[in-house]
């Protein structure tokens, strides 16, 4: 009897000892829309625990776990010569060789979430950062091609296979500088709630309403990067099958021709959005958009192809970068039950005043009706 007291007690003794790193990391709720628990990373670790600007201590950042080499940041100059900018605010986090911050978070099982973060590359070989939530993993190139100042912002999606989900970030890299690594400035999430049925327009998310979370104190606008294989967008119905990603701009910080949200087309042909709608074989139907520019620039002749079934247009623009746009519109007749639009710039910007910055023109009001 006293033999399977104690078994009972050393079993129970070691199922404590395995989920103790699990309870020492704390369950955020995830907010709706905004940032995540200390997203922003503006409070940091005790002084006590960092070495330099290293963080010591696995739970040493609030509200986050860290693992590896990871750097508490404030923007600026710093040691060697660099300059770090961090435009949301003072403080970042910067991912060494291998090393990742993560967060639990209570989240609706089934939901669709997209994260909105701050990345920038710190060192001139390629970096990467690995994103994972859900099961779900991606890859993303840091490349500071996008904008200069360090504003930099990316979306990914997920959908939530239970109610607490890990978010986690990740550099997979392994550098001869074992501090280098990007430099996260803010996170944030936001559940992508049910399209609504159009209305009068077969295309869904036309007007790109309904998109990832942008930061209200500072925007350079959401890139959206490429990936086939991802079963969530965080711009819902539509597809970015290119190369370079397409930027999400709102209408607080770049001119939009409707609404409070567009699609900026920023990489030429090699940014290239589209959708798969229904339609009936051999039906007629009418496309129309808007095309313009998004005050922030980009100026100069731009065009944007659009392609339905056997059929495509090319709009034309002249920007002055004052914020314009130009109606368009493609008859075609569909071939099947499923019809591919697609839009691409036939032309490739950068920025008057920034040509390290690549930009182009702004897609908007996209809708197909029915003719005859």
């Amino acid at each position: 009897m006293m033999a399977s007291y104690q078994n009972l007690c050393l079993v129970m003794l070691i199922l404590l000892i395995s989920s103790s790193s699990y309870f020492a990391s704390p369950v955020n709720t995830s907010p709706r829309d905004g940032l995540l628990p200390n997203g922003n990373f503006e409070e940091g670790p005790k002084p006590s625990n960092l070495d330099k600007m290293v963080i010591v201590g696995k739970y040493s950042l609030p509200k986050w776990v860290k693992k590896g080499l990871v750097q508490y940041i404030s923007g600026g100059p710093q040691p060697g010569g660099f300059y770090f900018s961090v435009p949301r605010g003072v403080h970042a986090i910067r991912l060494g060789n291998q090393a990742s911050i993560s967060q639990f978070l209570r989240v609706k099982k089934g939901s669709l979430y997209s994260l909105t973060f701050s990345a920038t590359k710190t060192c001139t070989e390629e970096e990467v950062l690995r994103v994972l939530a859900s099961k779900e993993t991606t890859d993303l190139p840091i490349q500071a091609m996008y904008s200069s100042d360090g504003g930099d912002t990316y979306a990914w999606a997920f959908q939530a296979t239970s109610n607490i989900v890990n978010v986690t970030f990740y550099n997979p890299h392994v550098q001869e500088d074992p501090t280098c690594g990007p430099l996260l400035d803010a996170i944030a999430i936001k559940e992508i709630l049910p399209l609504p049925k159009p209305i009068g327009n077969i295309v869904k998310n036309g007007d790109f309403e309904i998109g990832p979370h942008v930061f209200n104190n500072f925007s350079t606008g959401v890139l959206i990067s490429p990936h086939s294989m991802d079963v969530v967008s965080p711009l819902p119905a539509w597809i970015v099958e290119s190369l370079k990603p397409v930027k999400y701009v709102d209408s607080a910080h770049f001119f939009v021709p409707s609404g409070s949200a567009a699609i900026e087309l920023t990489g030429g042909r090699e940014s290239a959005i589209s959708q798969i709608i229904r339609t009936i074989p051999n039906k007629h139907y009418l496309l129309t958009f808007t095309m313009g520019d998004a005050e922030n620039g980009c100026t100069g002749p731009m065009m944007v192809e659009a392609f339905a079934a056997m059929e495509n247009v090319v709009a034309h623009h002249e920007s002055h970068g004052k914020g314009s746009f130009t109606h368009a519109s493609l008859k075609f007749q569909a071939m099947s039950v499923r019809t591919r639009l697609t839009f691409w710039s036939s032309m490739y910007h950068t920025k008057v005043h920034d040509f390290g910055s690549m930009c182009g023109p702004v897609l908007d009001d996209v809708k197909v009706v029915p003719l005859y």
